[in-house]
Formats: C-alpha cells, sequence, structure tokens
C-alpha cells in the first residue's frame, strides 16, 4: 500500500475519531463505512477497526480524563461488568441473530435519541449539577449489556452508553468523556478474544497502524471540543448522532 492510501486512511481515523470523541460515539461506523467504499474487504475492515480502538480509546481517555470529563462512579462498574460481556459476546455465546439484535437495539436508541433531543431543546430547567444520578447496579448492567451487544453486533458501546446517561442528569461533557475512558478496557478486552478466535490475516496492520495514528492526533482535540461545547448544545448534537447512526443500522 502506497504513502498516498495511508494517508487517507489516517485522516478517516483522524475525523472518525474527532466524532466519537466529542459525541461518544461514531468511530465504527464512520471509519468502517469509508474503509469499504475505499475498496477494502469488510471482515478485515471490522478487525481492523476493533483493532485500531484499543489506541485511539487509549489517547482518548487519557485526554478526556486530563480535561476533567471522566466521572470515576460512572466508569468503575462500566468497566467491571463491560469486560465479562465484551468476553461473552466476541465468544458468541449468543443464541439469537446478531441482525435481530441489531434491529431491536437500534429501534430503542432510535427512540431515545428522539427522548435527548425533546430533553435538550424543550426543556428550559437548567441541567442538574449532580454527576452520578445512576446506581452502581445499574451502571454495572449497563456496562455488561452495552459491551456484550458491540462485541455481537459489530458496535454499541458508545451509543447504548451514552444516549442511557444522556437521558439522566448526569452532565453531557460527563457522560461522553466516561464512556469514551471505559471503552479502552472494553475494547481491549474485546481485541484480544479476537485475536484468539480469528485468523491473523484477517487484521491489516498498515490499515490499524494508519487509522490509530490519525485518531490519536485528534483525541486531545475531541476532548477540548467535548469540554468546551455549551451543554444543551452537546446533548443536542448526541441526540442528532444517536439518531443518524440508528437509521443507517436500520437501513444498511
Amino acid at each position: 500500500m502506497d504513502i498516498f492510501y495511508l494517508l487517507k486512511i489516517g485522516l478517516v481515523g483522524f475525523l472518525a475519531q474527532i466524532i466519537d470523541g466529542t459525541l461518544g460515539m461514531g468511530y465504527g461506523v464512520f471509519s468502517s463505512s469509508l474503509l469499504i467504499s475505499l475498496g477494502f474487504y469488510p471482515a478485515i475492515v471490522s478487525a481492523s477497526v476493533h483493532t485500531s480502538e484499543v489506541f485511539t480509546t487509549f489517547a482518548s481517555g487519557v485526554s478526556h480524563f486530563k480535561f476533567g470529563n471522566v466521572e470515576k462512579g460512572i466508569i468503575r462498574p462500566l468497566i467491571s461488568f463491560g469486560v465479562i460481556g465484551a468476553i461473552l459476546g466476541a465468544c458468541g455465546l449468543v443464541k439469537s441473530s446478531p441482525k435481530f439484535v441489531t434491529v431491536v437495539v437500534s429501534i430503542i436508541l432510535l427512540s431515545m435519541g428522539c427522548l435527548i433531543l425533546f430533553k435538550f431543546i424543550f426543556k428550559n430547567k437548567k441541567l442538574n449539577k449532580q454527576i452520578n444520578t445512576y446506581s452502581q447496579n445499574k451502571l454495572r448492567i449497563l456496562g455488561f449489556f452495552s459491551a456484550f451487544i458491540d462485541a455481537i453486533g459489530g458496535g454499541g458501546w458508545g451509543p447504548i452508553c451514552t444516549t442511557t446517561l444522556m437521558v439522566s442528569d448526569v452532565e453531557p461533557n460527563k457522560v461522553v468523556g466516561s464512556v469514551n475512558f471505559a471503552e479502552f478496557f472494553i475494547t481491549l478486552v474485546m481485541s484480544i478474544t479476537f485475536l484468539s478466535l480469528l485468523k491473523i490475516e484477517n487484521f491489516r496492520w498498515d490499515i490499524i497502524l494508519a487509522l490509530s495514528v490519525g485518531g490519536i492526533i485528534s483525541a486531545p482535540f475531541s476532548a477540548f471540543i467535548c469540554k468546551k461545547l455549551p451543554r444543551r448544545l452537546l446533548g443536542i448534537l448526541v441526540g442528532l448522532m444517536v439518531i443518524i447512526l440508528s437509521l443507517w443500522r436500520l437501513l444498511r
């Protein structure tokens, strides 16, 4: 692969991480769609994108932590049970069709995206300053379910976690930052599991490297944007992103 193609892939990683780091979702869908449009096989794209997320989520998590977008009370239960869900999902321990699961989850998320828009557009009351309004048990269930769906359905951690927390009174920047921070651990465990189950030829390390470099470069910028955006605007953008991703997954 020549340097021109690597630069194009690096730009894909840069833009995908800007979206994901700012809104808490979209890296996988955005980067996978563009790479497939460039002519890469879907199976190779999926494995490569998931592996590159190990590096981009690490950079994103560190950046969000430095900008004060991470809430410890949220990330601990998400991570502790999320890694279990990631392993079970990656191993394929599910009876129902992944396509069926994807459709059901997308419909639910579409409804929640509309709810987020309603909350941030029409509600005039100030956002609650209390950060963690979720019980630890609910966060554990959320972490497990989101990681499990992400592994078996090719995506879901960001949309499910971010959307569920966003409809509560958790500050939007804390939601995005905490979900991004926890995602590193989920992605790491998921990638290790996939590496143990898939053939090594399904991984294109040149693609992984280019995506990772682009995402790592943009991670601090996306965390800064997330920190500085007005809460209402950030909430509206997240709601729109959830609706777009849900419709894309339903119509593809």
